[in-house]
């Protein structure tokens, strides 16, 4: 056998030892997860320094894993409504892994209805695989939070924002998203399901995770396509765990642009812009 045919042969082989490179859309899965990405209290920190929790929902008790406050942005007063994994084991554990319960959500609707009495725009981040799906949570009405959210959220007499930093699950992330402006980070996903459970239902296997990943259009770049989404906030090359203080600067920069432009806006038109936003969202056939 001449070099040449050798070489030939032996190709294949050494095309199949070669990495092959994950779907995009798995990859901003990836991304979206990453251990060293800035969760809620990172932006908080860098964004409001001033922010003073509220803690309880003045019903049942307090949820970790939905941190909520006042506080000023760039010497506007706003409330802040945030999702907060945790980054170690005992944060993640005394946050829930960022899964609220019912009386995290009610604490939120706590908030926003104090930010609405005073006038003030609401900023929420949303960072959470989904709302805690345990026995628990069902007692006490995780349901009927969600959808209570959703139903004050859409006729709120003021400002929202949302700004999804991580991972949108499902109707955990969308009580706290029914904003004037709905905003992403170029890698954060947003979702009805996570890709492991999509795989687990639609294709009988949890390990083609990647595969729904591409299927559900979850990225930033998707949603925006849709019309589902305002705009993507930029993150530093190779995501913003690599730069935390120039996500947050890059973040700033856009709730700076998106508040000043809702300023001017009287409540009524803030609720009616709002809900005509979601009633055209979605295609329907007669």
């Amino acid at each position: 056998m001449n070099p040449e045919q050798a070489a030939a042969e032996a190709k294949p082989a050494e095309q199949a030892t070669e990495p092959v490179e994950p779907h995009p859309a798995w990859h901003r899965v990836q991304l979206a997860r990453h251990p060293k990405r800035p969760h809620a209290l990172d932006y908080i920190q860098r964004l409001f320094p001033d922010f003073q929790e509220i803690h309880g929902d003045r019903a049942f008790g307090d949820d970790a894993a939905i941190v909520a406050g006042l506080g000023e942005f760039e010497n506007r007063p706003v409330a802040v409504i945030a999702e907060q994994k945790g980054r170690d084991t005992k944060q993640k554990l005394y946050r829930n892994f960022g899964m609220p319960k019912p009386e995290g959500y009610r604490k939120a609707l706590r908030v926003m209805q104090l930010a609405a009495k005073f006038r003030r725009p609401v900023i929420t981040l949303l960072d959470t695989p989904g709302a805690y799906p345990g026995i628990d949570a069902e007692e006490r009405g995780q349901a009927e939070a969600i959808a209570r959210n959703l139903r004050e959220m859409a006729r709120l007499p003021a400002a929202v924002i949302a700004v999804c930093i991580g991972e949108g699950g499902s109707g955990g992330a969308l009580a706290l998203g029914v904003g004037n402006v709905v905003l992403m980070l170029e890698n954060a996903v947003y979702s009805v399901i996570s890709p492991e459970s999509c795989a687990a239902i639609i294709y009988r296997d949890s390990g083609k995770a990647e595969l729904a990943a591409a299927a559900l259009r979850l990225t930033a770049e998707d949603l925006h396509g849709f019309g589902l989404i305002d705009g993507i906030v930029a993150e530093p090359p190779g995501g913003a765990q690599e730069n935390p203080d120039a996500a947050a600067a890059l973040l700033r920069e856009s709730l700076r642009r998106h508040l000043d432009k809702l300023a001017s806006l009287p409540a009524e038109q803030l609720v009616e812009q709002r809900y005509t936003k979601f009633r055209n969202m979605g295609n329907f056939f007669a």
